[in-house]
């Protein structure tokens, strides 16, 4: 029987994201279940595994016909041992064997990464990405993380943390960020980043504007009030946006000049401003980018949306070597 099925399991603090897909990238089925992180995460896996297997006898698709399982988590994945530490939204303290448990209980093999590096997979097979071989993926959420590919392979360094764009330094000993430095691009090109910069901004206009009386008035700032603002023709929501294009166009390039990559594709919530800030963004990487670079690598946005983290999770299934021996 012909193996031609992948599956994708994209695991979030909230919901944890199934589909079911041919080897080519077409999703026939997909579902989602509640994230149960009570008892310190350890209904998790065992969810997994029972609607993996249920899902499997509903659409009665054997599972001979399957290449394997991909999966994207949060926290610290350790690739070898098929392992994940660290994934504080999901409650897990300690070090979680997941690989082991979830191959176990479906028979399956399994192929674990980070959640940002299966959502740029995602973008770079069936979205914005268009397959090439050398994509970068930023994205853009409460904080900031990303995807390096380099001839089609996730780079992740010695202890995995290649592709960690957010801690990129943009600016040298300036906003705190959590991870202790100062100055990553986290903390200005996030949602929250964006929102420390209008206030920040707000503090030192003495002009006329909407966001300026919003933030005096102690009213909830959200970076998509920001960008609204921006385009109904605020100033001082456009000049957040210019500086926060400015960082990314920086990011962006600097990346670039390394990798020259075929495109850098920007995703996640914030991306959702669309064109009044990918214009910004595309503005400072001619700016900075090497010519050899600015000449071949393509600023987009990301098309996949919420399935980026599925269609990844099971190209990560795709191209694994790994098998199940009985």
């Amino acid at each position: 029987m012909a193996k031609d099925k992948l599956i994708g399991v994209d695991l979030g603090g909230t919901t944890i994201k199934f589909a079911i897909m041919t080897a080519e990238g077409e999703i026939q089925q997909k579902w989602s279940v509640k994230t149960n992180i009570l008892d310190e995460g350890s209904h998790i896996v065992p969810d997994i595994v029972d609607s993996i297997n249920h899902h499997l006898d509903l659409y009665q698709l054997d599972k001979e016909r399957i290449i394997g399982i991909g999966m994207g988590t949060p926290g610290t994945v350790n690739i070898e041992e098929g392992t994940v530490k660290g994934a504080f939204n999901l409650n897990w303290k300690e070090t979680q064997n997941v690989r082991e448990q979830i191959e176990a209980g479906t028979g399956l093999p399994l192929t674990l990464d980070n959640d940002a590096n299966a959502a740029a997979l995602g973008e770079q097979w069936r979205g914005a990405g268009n397959n090439a071989p050398e994509v970068v993926f930023i994205t853009l959420g409460t904080g900031v993380g990303g995807g390096l590919i380099n001839e089609g392979k996730l780079i992740h360094g010695l202890s995995g943390a290649g592709g960690e764009v957010g801690h990129m330094v943009v600016e040298p000993d300036g906003y705190l960020c959590t991870c202790g430095n100062r100055g990553c691009l986290e903390q200005y090109a996030s949602a929250t980043g964006v929102v420390h910069l209008a206030q920040d901004f707000a503090e030192g206009y003495a002009g006329n504007s909407k966001l300026k009386a919003m933030v005096d008035n102690g009213d909830e700032i959200t970076s998509k009030i920001v960008f609204d603002l921006a385009k109904e023709g605020d100033f001082l929501a456009n000049e957040v946006v210019d500086k926060v294009g400015y960082y990314l166009g920086y990011a962006s390039a600097n990346i670039s000049n390394i990798l020259n990559p075929s495109a850098v594709v920007i995703g996640g919530g914030v991306s959702a401003a669309g064109k009044i800030l990918l214009d910004r963004v595309k503005t400072n990487f001619q700016k900075f980018a090497f010519k050899s670079t600015r000449d071949v690598t393509e600023i987009k946005l990301a098309e996949l949306g919420n399935d980026a983290g599925a269609y990844g999770a099971a190209s990560l299934a795709r191209i694994s070597d790994r098998t199940i021996t009985a």
